[in-house]
Order: structure tokens, then C-alpha cells, then sequence
């Protein structure tokens, strides 16, 4: 199969290499030269861990190409995938479309043959129908049909998911565009991964309510580990206890600081608005929405009252900036609601990201950067963990005890063991975790 990929961005990236690596030939297009500049050289302008290493093995294997003209991609393209960025609107929460649409016309003008093109932004419900008016609109004689084809990846995770995703689904509206889809993930069928072929719409509807699925688990635990820090009991036990049950499940059942990224923050917004406008309210997703945003917020007052009210002049360590692990995205990240607020409040912060720091420079100005963990807590009055990269397991609590300054931690991730830390002497907080303290 021949593929365009329309946006070199994370999923249209993750995406080309991956079509690649199951033997298509495949050209990623993007408008931004410097970044197709780049890729050619080899140079990933994304961290994902195995990316760098897919990219250069298909593209020596003449497999993966990357260009900035979208017409001679699209031309002899058996399929074209448009994968370009969908961010929040200003103003009203709703997805702004303005880049896949641009994209349909651009590719209506260059189709040849037959060809379908594919959604695989996220994107509401109603897109598909209105990419095809547009490309019907430029071009009423050519030969193409319209699919949505949601991705689900995790970022940290991606090649995986998409080598061996738990499912693939497929919006379609005639047997040619399916035959054409099913030769697409063609390779996949060895592993007898589900297929799920239904109408555009509900393609469409499944990527959001799919996210705002697992927000909803997330914001559900965070709100349980609340009533368990109150009430004595241990949030982690709770999430075993609830997540050995088949129904309920154990995945996203991990208490934090609320959760950001590129995907729920803006897909919940956008899930809420187009229902919304349909006059079918999502209620419950409007208030994932409303106490995630609240708990990022609340995070840095839990900082502050667990120094005794102030930080002012205290030298704070910042273990973790990224959103999630595994990532350099610093989207909606709760650093960016925590780190601010503790500056706020008079303290200085140091900090450490084993990915993100360049990023976060540019989003948090004030802060000072350490080239390791152990040389962010050196000195420092305390250390908040905000996110958990695995590295961060590893360290050696005696090694940063006998470099602090005062021994005092708030584990935003939970990833240190209470009694273990307060043993060793320090005053230790969590998550949804009972507090006393030393």
C-alpha cells in the first residue's frame, strides 16, 4: 500500500513509521520545513523512546520518506491519513478544526486515483462528514471515500500500542474503503488484533468517549484518595481492592496531581462542548473536567500547609516536570499549575526532568535546572515529586537525605514507601496515603 501522512507532528510521526514498519511505503508530509529538515537527518523532534531507531531503519529500508509537497504524496496514494493538530479553541472549549480542513482541501486538489482518506486526528463528531463535503465540493469528480480511524496511543508507549494495539477501530461507509483499510492493518491480523468496522460517527464518538472514560477513572481515584487521606486509609489498597474486580479493572486507578497531555485535557473540553450543542450534556465529564482542574491547583496549597502555611524562602526541589513519564510533552502539565503557585508563595525552585527541562524553560521562567536528581535536592529545604519516571524509583533515599538541607518530602506520585522514608528519618507526605508524620 501506498500511504500519505498528512502532519509529521506525535501521532502522524508515530503513525508513518509504524505503517512503515508493517511494509508500506510511506511519506509523512509536513509544512514546517525545519522539521522535515530534521527527519531527514534523523534528528526526532519528539522524545519517544524506540522512535529514532524505527525512523532510520525503514527510511534506509526505502520504506519511509518525509517531504514538505503534499501533491505528489497524495497523487498515488492508496490511502492518506490526516494527522494534524486539533488544539482547544480559545474561547469556548471546542476543537479547532481549522487544520483538518485545510488539509482536505489541500488534498482534494491532488487526488488521482481512487483513495481514501483517513480522519486520524482526534476530532468531534460531524468532522468526517464535513471533510468530505469539502473535498467533494473542490473536486465533484473524484474517486475517494472518507474513514475515520481514531488513534490510541500512549505517549511513552506509542510504538507499542500501535504494533499491538488492544483494538482498531474503523469508521467507513462503503465495501471499497473497507477493503482498502483491511489491507492497511493487514499485518496486524497474525495477531488477531479485534477490528471493529462501524459508520464514521461512532468511530468518531468512540476516541472521546474512550478518553473521557479514563479521565473519569483518574478524577475518580484522585477524589478517593481526598476521603482517604481524611479518614485514615490507603488509597493504594482501595485501587487494589476495587481494581481485582473485573468489571472496574486496575489501569488508571493511580492517585496524582490530575492529569494533563495532549489528549484529555482537550478532548473532554471538546467532548463536553459538542454535546452540548446537541443538547445531550455530558455532566459527568463536565466535572472531571471542573475538579481536575481544581486538584492541579489545590496541589501547590498542599505543598504550602504541609511546610506549616509557608514556603517563602525555601529552596524547593522539583523531581519531574513532564506531564507523564516516558515524554518530553509538558501540555497541560501539573507542574505548570504547581511550580508557579510555590514561586508565588516566595519559594525558589530547582528542578530536574530526565526529558523535559528544554521544554519546560520556555514555560516556566524563574526556575533554576539540575543536570541530576540528586543534584536538584542538594541544598533544598524540600523535594516534590510531581511526576514518576522510573528513574526516580531507583534513587537512594540516604544519599538524598544527607544532601537536603531539611529531610522533607510531598509525593505527588506516590512513589516512595511511607513507612520506609519516615524510618529513615524524614517528614514524608503522599497521596490518599494515611499522614502521620515524624
Amino acid at each position: 500500500m501506498r500511504i500519505a501522512m498528512i502532519g509529521a507532528g506525535y501521532v502522524g510521526l508515530v503513525s508513518g513509521a509504524c505503517f512503515a514498519q508493517f511494509g508500506h511505503d510511506v511519506v509523512c508530509i509536513d509544512k514546517d520545513a525545519d522539521k522535515i529538515a530534521r527527519l531527514r537527518k534523523g534528528e526526532m523532534p519528539i522524545y519517544e523512546p524506540g522512535l529514532d531507531k524505527l525512523v532510520a531503519d525503514n527510511v534506509r529500508a526505502g520504506r519511509l520518506d518525509f517531504g514538505t509537497g503534499l501533491a505528489d504524496a497524495v497523487g498515488g496514494a492508496d490511502a492518506v491519513f490526516i494527522a494534524v493538530g486539533t488544539p482547544t479553541r480559545r474561547g469556548d472549549g471546542h476543537a479547532d478544526l481549522s487544520y483538518v480542513y485545510a488539509a482536505a482541501a489541500e488534498i482534494a486538489e491532488a487526488i488521482g486515483r481512487y483513495t481514501v482518506v483517513v480522519t486520524k486526528s482526534t476530532v468531534p463528531v460531524g468532522t468526517g462528514r464535513e471533510v468530505t463535503r469539502i473535498i467533494r465540493g473542490i473536486r465533484p469528480e473524484a474517486e475517494f471515500d472518507v474513514a475515520s480511524n481514531p488513534e490510541f496511543l500512549r505517549e511513552g508507549a506509542a510504538i507499542e500500542d500501535f504494533m499491538k494495539p488492544d483494538r482498531i477501530v474503523i469508521g467507513i461507509e462503503s465495501p471499497r474503503a473497507r477493503d482498502v483499510m483491511a489491507a492497511v492493518y493487514r499485518p496486524l491480523n497474525l495477531i488477531q488484533t479485534p477490528m471493529v468496522f462501524t459508520n464514521i460517527e461512532t468511530a468518531e464518538v468512540t476516541k472521546y468517549a474512550g478518553n473521557a472514560f479514563l479521565a473519569t477513572k483518574i478524577t475518580f481515584i484522585n477524589e478517593i484518595a481526598d476521603l482517604c487521606e481524611k479518614v485514615g486509609a490507603d488509597v493504594h489498597d482501595v485501587a487494589r481492592g476495587i481494581g481485582l474486580d473485573g468489571r472496574i479493572g486496575r489501569k488508571f486507578l493511580h492517585p496524582g496531581p490530575g492529569f494533563g497531555g495532549s489528549c484529555f485535557p482537550k478532548d473532554t473540553l471538546a467532548l463536553a462542548y459538542t454535546a452540548r450543542e446537541v443538547n445531550a450534556p455530558q455532566t459527568i465529564v463536565e466535572q472531571v473536567i471542573a475538579v481536575n482542574n481544581t486538584r492541579k491547583k489545590r496541589m501547590a496549597q498542599k505543598v504550602i500547609d504541609f511546610c506549616g502555611g509557608s514556603v517563602a524562602g525555601l529552596k524547593i526541589a522539583v523531581l519531574g516536570l513532564t506531564f507523564k513519564p516516558n515524554t518530553d510533552d509538558m501540555r497541560d502539565a501539573p507542574s505548570l499549575d504547581i511550580v508557579p503557585a510555590l514561586q508565588a508563595a516566595g519559594a525558589s525552585i530547582v528542578a530536574f526532568d530526565p526529558e523535559g527541562m528544554d521544554e519546560a524553560a520556555r514555560m516556566l521562567p524563574g526556575i533554576d535546572f539540575a543536570r541530576t536528581a540528586y543534584e536538584a535536592v542538594s541544598g533544598a529545604d524540600l523535594l516534590v515529586v510531581i511526576t514518576e519516571w522510573h528513574e526516580f524509583r531507583g534513587l537512594d533515599p540516604r544519599r538524598i537525605k544527607e544532601t537536603m538541607r531539611q529531610p522533607r518530602i510531598v509525593d505527588l506520585r506516590n512513589i516512595f514507601n511511607p513507612d520506609e522514608m519516615r524510618g529513615l528519618g524524614f517528614t514524608y507526605e503522599g497521596i490518599g496515603r494515611p499522614q502521620a508524620r515524624v
